[in-house]
């Protein structure tokens, strides 16, 4: 009876069924949102007490005329827009150069899954060493002597390449798991029609993986913009030098934790969640446009 109308015995059951989630997600999840939108407006707040002494629009003019937060908004984008394109086309390439070895797969996905389950604290001891100015291995490979960690002009760059590497052994696995359930005939009709390589892939394949692209980007522009341990174990509880690796994460945790400005550090947290969202949408409309020519151009 899977296609039987639902009555309102039904979806009493099956509310019953999900109220355990829901339970956990509204106390987890949606209490924490309000709580932190309201505490966005709050002016005069005693965190101890809960007292809250006026409302309005005071903390996020204090953000507007803040150069610290230009600063960690400027950073942000910048991160996110070094982060996400590298990560999703490094991923993919890789996907597609995997999924042509068949039998060295399993060991290529286990190397790149690594990073995943590994400390990012261990991560951050490793590149660190990688990155030392006198000992480190790139500056052996490059013949150069730059201090990656402690030089303004290059850390945010260190901390970007730290965060591709990071986050590419996820995304190919799920890339590997698109590649796997393509339909292999539509490979095969191309290749009668006489399709190169290239025409396959632009044509046939990268069509067919967009769900998974968009899946991917979303998350990779989510967890992008919410950068934190990265910065915090690799510059050893610092926003980097001269605050060169300032992010809104990390302005956020230094207004709450370190300085208890609860209300301005809520006000940080309402615009990186807005900024989330706007870039998340466009993003997912481009690739909807993408999807609706693409889908023009075969009919």
């Amino acid at each position: 009876m899977l296609n039987a109308k639902p009555t309102l015995k039904s979806t009493l059951v099956a509310l019953l069924y999900l109220a355990p989630l829901l339970l956990v997600v509204g106390v987890f999840t949606l209490w924490p949102l309000i709580t932190s939108f309201l505490m966005s407006g709050y002016t005069h707040y005693n965190y101890f007490t809960d007292h809250v002494g006026g409302f309005g629009a005071a903390n996020f003019r204090f953000l507007w005329h803040d150069p610290n937060f230009h600063l960690a908004l400027q950073h942000t984008l910048i991160f996110v827009l070094g982060v996400v394109p590298a990560t999703v086309g490094l991923s993919l390439g890789i996907a597609l150069l995997l999924n042509h070895l068949p039998h060295l797969a399993t060991f290529f996905r286990t190397i790149y899954f690594l990073p995943f389950v590994t400390s990012t604290v261990a991560i951050s001891l490793v590149w660190n060493w990688l990155f030392h100015r006198q000992n480190g291995l790139i500056n052996l490979l490059l013949h150069t002597h730059i201090d990656w960690l402690n030089d303004p002009r290059y850390s945010l760059g260190t901390l970007i390449i730290v965060c591709i590497w990071q986050n590419l052994g996820v995304n190919i696995i799920l890339f590997l798991a698109g590649l796997n359930h393509l339909d292999p005939r539509y490979q095969a009709a191309a290749s009668l029609d006489g399709a190169s390589t290239w025409q396959r892939l632009t044509n046939v394949t990268w069509p067919l993986l967009l769900p998974m692209t968009v899946l991917i980007t979303v998350n990779a522009i989510i967890t992008s913009f919410k950068v934190f341990n990265q910065i915090y174990a690799l510059f050893h509880g610092t926003a980097g030098p001269a605050n060169a690796d300032l992010t809104l994460m990390y302005y956020l945790y230094q207004k709450f934790y370190v300085e208890n400005q609860y209300p301005v550090a809520a006000a940080c947290g309402v615009v990186l969640f807005v900024l989330i969202l706007l870039v998340t949408g466009i993003a997912a409309g481009y690739f909807h446009h993408h999807a609706w020519w693409a889908g023009r151009r075969s009919s």
